[in-house]
């Protein structure tokens, strides 16, 4: 039985590795590279996992490389529910630029979904609700899958009593808003886009977000500011949260710890602002490890303390 499940379409084997410079022309010799199952909603998925969350994360998989990204979950002892497909699961690729502290990342398209696969992947979702609160989706849609995915299955988790998190973007993301979510996870780009005003400070953000939720998109808005921090706002409250001074290995996967850390205090019942705390405490826990190492769940524990949320 699981609490929550996480979804992931587009999945991908991350490489990452590190280089003093990032140049044009010339080979590029890298140092070593480590490998990890990625892709959104497994990323948030192990973060729940080793937070202590009873979750299972469920995605598509095919080819040598769908192969290795399950041996390697599996070896971090995450349940999951594998949905096979005909075509192979891609890779990422991200080098870490030790001179300026910087993530480049290479991010394939992934492989083509026919209906049936796409379809499976609803099924294995809807069947898993008789247990399960939370269902995350987060990433991109692959090819072959309609804009309205995840709209199509926000409906099926309201219509139980579920609560949806949403991390997306593009056409997905506000194909499934207007079907209405419990939570969204956009960033300020995404929410100028969805607004389409130009949201110039703090107050500008919050009241775009209540925006999104007077038309009974989402409850509640957890707007990502990069090195700014987040904002977390629903119909009453508003919380702000600055990002924590760290010593940064790699960017990548803290938004994905985020939303881990946050759905994690929330499934286990803590108010709001501290469900903040815990979220912008794994994010910046994930900033600690190299390429998506996530984040380590003694690091979340001891950084919570130090994230201070003021009401906005």
């Amino acid at each position: 039985m699981s609490d929550i499940l996480t979804l992931t379409m587009n999945p991908a084997l991350d490489i990452s590795t590190a280089i003093d410079r990032v140049a044009p022309v010339h080979k590029l010799r890298c140092g070593p590279h480590q490998t990890h199952p990625g892709g959104g909603g497994i990323n948030v998925a192990r973060v729940l996992h080793r937070l202590g969350s009873r979750v299972t994360a469920i995605y598509t998989a095919g080819g040598p490389l769908g192969r290795e990204l399950s041996t390697l979950l599996d070896a971090e002892g995450v349940p999951a529910q594998v949905v096979p497909i005909a075509g192979s699961t891609r890779e990422s690729f991200s080098v870490f630029e030790r001179r300026s502290g910087q993530d480049f990342r290479f991010v394939l398209p992934g492989p083509t979904l026919t209906e049936p696969e796409w379809t499976a992947c609803l099924d294995a979702v809807v069947a898993g609700l008789a247990q399960a609160r939370y269902v995350v989706v987060s990433g991109g849609l692959p090819p072959g899958v309609p804009a309205d995915f995840y709209a199509r299955l926000a409906q099926r988790v309201r219509a139980v009593g579920g609560w949806l998190v949403l991390d997306s973007n593009g056409a997905a993301l506000a194909e499934t808003l207007a079907a209405g979510v419990y939570l969204v996870k956009p960033s300020l780009r995404e929410l100028r886009e969805l607004t389409g005003q130009p949201l110039p400070d703090e107050a500008s953000w919050r009241d775009a977000a209540r925006q999104i939720i007077a038309k009974g998109q989402a409850q509640i808005v957890a707007l990502s500011l990069g090195e700014d921090g987040a904002l977390l706002v629903t119909a009453d409250e508003a919380w702000r949260a600055q990002s924590l001074k760290v010593s940064v290995a790699s960017t990548i996967g803290a938004g994905d710890s985020f939303v881990g850390g946050l759905v994690w205090a929330l499934s286990e019942g803590k108010a709001l602002d501290e469900a903040f705390r815990y979220a912008m405490a794994a994010g910046a826990a994930a900033l600690l490890s190299p390429g998506t190492n996530l984040c380590d769940p003694a690091d979340v524990e001891r950084l919570h303390r130090d994230v201070v949320v003021t009401a906005a």
